[in-house]
């Protein structure tokens, strides 16, 4: 199962439910679904391994020894997107304002071609403030232009150049219709695991003749009818697994959306946008609404990054002097290789000095101008920070779109730094459990499991993924920056990784795999968790 948008809130349950869909039969519903979940500590991201016993990153301490009454420079941030809240609580003080247009008057004061672009810009938006929400996955509209293409014609008159793209189009095909077939089972599975859910809570409920049972007493249910008796077990067995009904009623929305908006052919909500998708070149399109329709996912993104320091709310982000330029370019469904750019570009243009992207895909058919986007960026001097996926898979193996190899060519981008995901937990239990990985093409890892931060609307929720993983990394790279802005961006990016804690040999669940393990140098370049405290201490002795 593939979670375009990298956000895990239930990528844990998802990943297993996809594979038991495999194999449906009632044993399987009383059976165990999951491992019990523990708690994790408060602001665990930012605490110290040795002072607070938790894999942080040692924010609180770096502050309290090595920063204080030291002055610091504003960074601007890049958050390219679901959209954030601007008006947030504890962000709303740290939103980018584009100081040189004059807000609400319909004009381009400052001549860059977007219109009122007061905290960003918003690439999936219509002229007329309508957003685009639920799109297509990149598989499904290559293989509605594939299939229109290939699927009537004569393979042997193909020619030379024509087989490299029908050759394409079977891989397109399978890897669609695999995805179709799993969310179509997932979804019957999770259906019929949300009706046995509701039979044995109605068993039970008579049974007592109250909703408000405790475990206590599930547990102690004592019956010879084999009913009442399957009840007990299978709603133990959900308890204990930490799974909901509402948990469930969240997979089913999920996957009917799936099935009827991101693998559905016939849905195209381009239209709204407005633009002529076919000329990559086109810049000036969108709206400026970069809260959109959904932000919960770049509000979060957001918080852990820069959500206001000690001011007696809600929770503390990393990096204390920091500007967020809003981006919106990721709706529910893959982000569009044209709107990436062209994010990466406004980015840029407008003094962004770091660009957080928690996203990612399989396919990109543009790359070579997203590519384009990446190599100004890096001639700009702007650190990329990227999330490696959510699909518990070997990025080194598998396609996984953006990616800092340039197409046709061996060069790559020298800014640009990929993030796995750590838990909090200091055992085999240490690697999110559906953390993409890579010798090759994963830098480091960072905390992004059961991660505290803000969402819309003044609240706060915790969230797991590679998303939350990406801006602790562009939270510490905001940090030091602010404290050391003489750096370059690849100066940064060395002190980033150079300063990792090092935990290769600890041995780790390898995400995806039940039952083996690995050595945590295996899945990363540097085997590493990266750390404020110490990329301090090495960016003051560059200075």
């Amino acid at each position: 199962m593939r979670l375009k948008i990298l956000f895990a809130v239930f990528a844990i349950v998802f990943h297993s439910l996809s594979v038991e869909a495999n194999k449906i039969n009632d044993n399987e519903f009383l059976d165990g679904i999951g491992d019990t979940l523990t708690q994790a500590p408060d602001n665990w991201f930012n605490l110290d391994a040795e002072a607070n016993d938790v894999r942080g990153i040692s924010t609180e301490k770096a502050y309290s020894e090595l920063l204080k009454n030291k002055k610091s420079n504003t960074i601007i941030v890049a958050i390219l997107d679901s959209g954030i809240d601007t008006d947030h609580e504890d962000l709303k003080n740290n939103i980018w304002i584009n100081e040189k247009e004059i807000a609400g008057n319909g004009i381009d004061d400052d001549n860059n071609g977007y219109t009122d672009d007061i905290y960003g810009w918003n690439f999936i938006g219509g002229k007329d403030g309508t957003h685009v929400e639920m799109d297509t996955w990149e598989v499904t509209r290559l293989y509605k232009i594939y299939k229109e293409k290939f699927e009537n014609k004569d393979i042997n008159s193909l020619t030379k150049n024509e087989k490299k793209e029908y050759d394409q189009y079977l891989e397109v095909k399978k890897y669609y219709e695999n995805e179709l077939e799993n969310a179509s089972r997932t979804y019957n599975y999770i259906k019929k695991l949300y009706e046995k859910f509701i039979e044995s809570e109605t068993l039970i409920n008579k049974l007592f003749d109250t909703e408000d049972w405790t475990t206590a007493q599930l547990k102690g249910i004592t019956s010879d009818e084999k009913d009442i008796i399957d009840a007990q077990k299978f709603l133990l067995n959900m308890i204990n697994a930490n799974y909901t009904k509402k948990d469930m009623l969240g997979g089913i929305e999920h996957f009917e959306k799936l099935i009827k908006f991101k693998l559905n052919l016939d849905h195209d909500p381009r239209s709204i946008v407005g633009d002529n998708y076919n000329d990559k070149t086109e810049k000036y399109y969108g709206n400026n609404l970069v809260k959109g329709p959904e932000p919960f996912h770049g509000t979060h993104v957001a918080g852990i990054i820069g959500a206001e320091r000690n001011n007696g709310i809600g929770m503390n982000g990393i990096a204390d002097n920091v500007k967020f330029m809003v981006l919106r370019t990721v709706p529910s469904g893959d982000e569009r290789d044209k709107d990436v750019a062209n994010s990466i570009y406004y980015a840029v243009d407008n003094g962004a000095k770091i660009i957080n992207m928690s996203f990612g895909k399989s396919f990109s058919p543009d790359k070579e101008y997203v590519d384009k986007a990446f190599k100004y960026a890096e001639k700009n001097g702007v650190l990329i920070v990227h999330a490696a996926g959510n699909d518990a898979a070997d990025n080194d193996k598998i396609k996984n779109f953006p990616h800092r190899q340039y197409i046709n060519s061996k060069d790559e981008c020298n800014t640009w730094i990929e993030v796995g995901a750590s838990s909090w937990e200091g055992n085999a239990n240490f690697v999110g459990s559906f953390s993409n990985y890579g010798k090759i093409n994963v830098d480091l890892f960072a905390p992004g499991v059961d991660i505290y931060s803000t969402t819309p609307e003044q609240n706060y929720e915790s969230a797991s993924g590679t998303s939350m993983a990406a801006p602790v990394v562009t939270g510490v790279a905001a940090l030091v920056w602010s404290y050391y802005p003489e750096l370059t961006a690849k100066e940064l990016k060395s002190i980033l990784i150079e300063s990792a804690i090092d935990y290769g040999d600890e041995a780790v669940k390898l995400p995806g795999e039940k039952d083996k393990t690995v050595k945590f140098n295996k899945l990363s370049k540097t085997g590493g968790i990266i750390n404020a405290y110490i990329a301090i201490l090495m960016a003051e002795k560059l200075k």
